[in-house]
């Protein structure tokens, strides 16, 4: 894939003829607010594009695409930067906050969402409803970004991966067209929009499937650290036989020692785990009884969760934040897996991870989707594992990688299947995800949509 015959690379000066072309404001380097604009909510992510695009609205969009593809300049989208990469440098990157659409139809069951939208605007619509739709752990990010990743909802192993939510697509493809994208009209395009990342198009506004579940419970169990060893055991144990509706996470925290942390939890160290449940209070009872019984609970927060309160289970940050993070699926997770884990990191004054997570996943993200699926349909262990550090200064960045290598070879032995790209650090392959059968599917849909290569994602396919 080759830019047009004749175009050439543009410095700032012919950059600055997008001004007259597009309502939205457009930053160069060095000007007044382009540092703010190119830098995404992973702040450790050292993103360096040729131009910033806050577009006004899709049309803007579309010009901006048509633009770089007239000159073989490549573009990008990136709401807000969750999963952000290297890989937007020297583009013209595109913020869509402004196309903040939510529309939803209850009786449908549907929603229409534009790309700017986070995950806590769209939730907050539902509530009341009695609907849920396959949101994530923190409401700050993307709704597009994550389901072009793939998604691992709290709710997926009732219901699958969060890309399967997705019914249709608008997008502004690497030829400047403005598309309605649906099974019916490109079922290529949109099995690779299912999963398989921001390549294939600008998103302008997505079109997903609601739920039906009116009655949601959540919230997190915390323990001290000395506890891990037991809480981890019976989550295993609770995990081994839950169903669908129940889901579990099980995380070691470190707290850094910093003023702007509360005092109960300044520079000490937790077992915690989290959980949602699809039904009745008192059937998730029998499950959580282990857990509780399991070390000395300092807090628990389990009770009726409102969809749109949904964030406050995890409780994730939700200001900017530098991380370096990884993440592998595991096979198993089992007592042999739990002393290698505790032997990694479980001791805070022998590794510099902040956050060690165990996701339970299984059901319905092992069974294939029926119809066309998606490039991201399954993940085929039952555990994820996924770990982050915090480089609050340079001088932590060395030890963060060290110790995310650590914690790779304490998981080694049970690594297995593929996960998505929402959890696809910086650097990992994209074969962590998708096999090669499904990278070739990925390019040929990319050659065909996209024939000059000017539509680049957070994980290239090339």
């Amino acid at each position: 894939m080759t830019a047009p015959t004749g175009t050439q690379p543009l410095g700032a000066p012919a950059l600055a003829d997008l001004h007259p072309r597009v309502r939205g404001r457009v930053l160069l380097p060095g000007a007044e607010g382009f540092a703010a604009a190119a830098t995404p909510w992973n702040v450790a992510v050292a993103q360096r594009p040729a131009a910033v695009v806050e577009v006004a609205d899709a049309s803007d969009v579309v010009e901006v695409v048509r633009f770089c593809r007239v000159h073989g300049l490549r573009v990008s989208a990136q709401p807000g930067g969750h999963g952000a990469t290297e890989a937007l440098s020297g583009t013209v990157l595109l913020r869509t906050g402004a196309l903040d659409e939510v529309w939803v139809d209850a009786d449908a069951r549907v929603a229409r969402v534009g790309a700017g939208v986070k995950w806590g605007a769209l939730l907050e619509s539902l509530a009341g409803t009695g609907l849920i739709a396959l949101a994530g752990s923190n409401p700050d990010v993307s709704v597009v970004g994550y389901l072009l990743g793939g998604g691992l909802s709290w709710f997926s192993r009732r219901y699958g991966v969060a890309a399967r939510s997705l019914r249709a697509v608008e997008l502004v493809d690497g030829t400047g067209t403005h598309r309605w994208v649906t099974e019916e009209s490109d079922p290529d395009l949109m099995w690779a929009l299912r999963g398989g990342g921001g390549e294939f198009g600008i998103v302008t506004r997505v079109e997903v499937a609601l739920q039906d579940e009116p009655e949601l419970h959540g919230g997190k169990l915390m323990f001290p650290i000395s506890d891990a060893p037991s809480v981890l055991a019976a989550f295993t144990e609770v995990t081994a036989g839950a169903p669908s509706g129940l889901t579990c996470w099980a995380t070691l925290m470190h707290f850094p020692d910093v003023a702007d942390l509360p005092e109960p939890v300044r520079g000490k160290s937790f077992a915690t785990v989290d959980v949602t449940w699809l039904g009745p209070a008192e059937q998730a009872e029998a499950f959580l009884a282990p857990i509780r019984a399991a070390g000395t609970v300092v807090s628990d927060s389990f009770a009726a969760v409102s969809i749109d309160r949904l964030g406050d289970v995890a409780a994730e940050p939700t200001s900017p934040t530098p991380a370096i993070d990884w993440s592998a699926v595991l096979a198993r997770f089992d007592a042999r897996g739990i002393t290698r884990l505790l032997d990694a990191v479980g001791d805070p004054g022998r590794t510099a991870l902040n956050v060690i997570q165990i996701r339970h996943l299984g059901g319905a993200l092992k069974v294939p989707s029926e119809g066309i699926g998606g490039a991201t349909d399954t993940v085929g262990g039952d555990y994820l594992v996924f770990a982050f550090g915090i480089p609050a200064v340079p001088e932590l960045v060395e030890p963060i990688r060290g110790s995310i290598q650590t914690l790779a070879a304490a998981c080694a032995p049970d690594v297995s299947g593929r996960g998505t790209l929402t959890f696809l650090g910086s650097g990992m392959p994209r074969s962590s995800v998708h096999d090669d059968a499904v990278v070739d599917r990925l390019r040929a849909v990319k050659g065909r949509v996209d024939p000059y290569g000017i539509i680049c994602g957070n994980h290239p396919l090339d």
